[in-house]
């Protein structure tokens, strides 16, 4: 049948729509296929780039030993991260306290525990003493338990989504021995923002500004009354033998001579900073405890090697020394000096008296 030309112009006009609106959906599939590929290639570049890295999921402190649960393994941008965060992957689990069995230990606010096969939470504690770790059956009784592992400590604070390298952490050697008990001291002049688990130097400054270190680098217990609150003017501290006895004589003189200050140094990062050289040296009467012959040697049994070595620095000369030349001539010259011990010591034992006391009427308090 023949076309008009009115219908032949139409049907033209229909056929190049036809052909411009394929031409036009073509480019458009092409142009979408192209970004689909490029997203999908940014997408691999991106995946690529991406390294699966340990990071903290909550804060910790330096000093505070790290277990598993502190932990969250995540993919992160290799750019953004040190070069030595990827082998951390392979090394960390190497980190966790765990059992011999292979049991792995977390922390929480209470302490050290583990899930036992029966998905029971068992409480994991340390021997002050010893600090062998041991836990408790329904009676009360102690089962010790072995580590197949040495603890890991954190060398500086760390926030939350810190991504974790070796060079942040540092692997515990630090040995409980036999002679190591916990003390309680009321007398010390404590830092404002001194908390449970900071690192102090116990010093001696005396008035003409010589300033002793008489035990360093020692972790700070804060005691609690049973409502929570903190007994503000006492701190505990695991000392051993020797360092308890060297604490004493200090205490002592610190009460007899007139102006001299027993105070607590806080460490500002106690995971990087080693611990300091006590330069303090007893009176003769503690050296005497010691065992202290003529020839230095330490013959008292309670002494642990590692307590000998120190206490064969302290009787070097410069202590010796700085003792003599004031300490001891402070002492000698000083007629109030004994009155003066007598009074602090009498403050001293008060102060525990109130302190336990009110620590009782708390937890009567909670009982009621």
């Amino acid at each position: 049948m023949a076309m008009n030309p009115m219908q032949k112009k139409a049907r033209t006009s229909f056929l190049t729509g036809v052909l411009i609106t394929l031409l036009i959906t073509g480019i458009i599939i092409a142009i979408l296929l192209l970004l689909l590929k490029n997203m999908k290639d940014e997408q691999d570049a991106t995946q690529a780039a991406l390294a699966r890295v340990y990071v903290l999921n909550q804060d910790v402190q330096s000093g505070q030993v790290l277990t598993e649960d502190m932990f969250t393994l995540m993919s992160v941008d290799r750019n953004t991260i040190p070069s030595n965060a990827t082998s951390v992957v392979e090394v960390i689990s190497g980190w966790y306290l765990q059992t011999v069995e292979g049991t792995m230990l977390n922390t929480d606010e209470d302490g050290l525990y583990y899930v036992d096969s029966e998905g029971q939470t068992v409480r994991v504690y340390t021997e002050e003493s010893t600090g062998n770790f041991y836990t408790e059956d329904r009676n009360g009784n102690r089962e010790f338990i072995q580590l197949n592992n040495v603890p890991v400590l954190a060398k500086v604070d760390m926030n939350a989504n810190t991504v974790i390298t070796p060079e942040l952490v540092v692997q515990s050697d630090a040995v409980v021995t036999d002679d190591v008990r916990t003390q309680e001291y009321n007398m010390i002049v404590l830092p404002v923002n001194l908390e449970t688990g900071d690192y102090v130097d116990i010093r001696l400054m005396a008035p003409n500004g010589q300033d002793f270190i008489v035990v360093s680098k020692k972790q700070v217990e804060i005691p609690l009354n049973s409502d929570g609150t903190y007994i503000a003017d006492t701190i505990r501290l695991d000392l051993r033998e020797d360092e308890i006895l060297t604490m004493s004589s200090a205490i002592v003189e610190a009460y007899g001579i007139q102006g001299a200050k027993l105070y607590a140094s806080k460490y500002k990062e106690a995971g990087m900073q080693d611990a300091a050289v006590p330069t303090y040296r007893p009176n003769s009467a503690v050296t005497t405890l010691l065992g202290i012959d003529s020839s230095g040697n330490i013959t008292n049994p309670n002494v642990v090697e590692e307590a000998k070595n120190e206490l064969r620095r302290r009787y070097q000369a410069p202590a010796t020394t700085a003792r003599n030349e004031y300490l001891q001539s402070a002492i000698n010259s000083d007629p109030s000096y004994n009155a003066n011990v007598q009074t602090g010591l009498d403050e001293s034992s008060t102060n525990a008296q109130s302190a336990r006391r009110n620590y009782i009427e708390s937890l009567d308090a909670v009982a009621e």
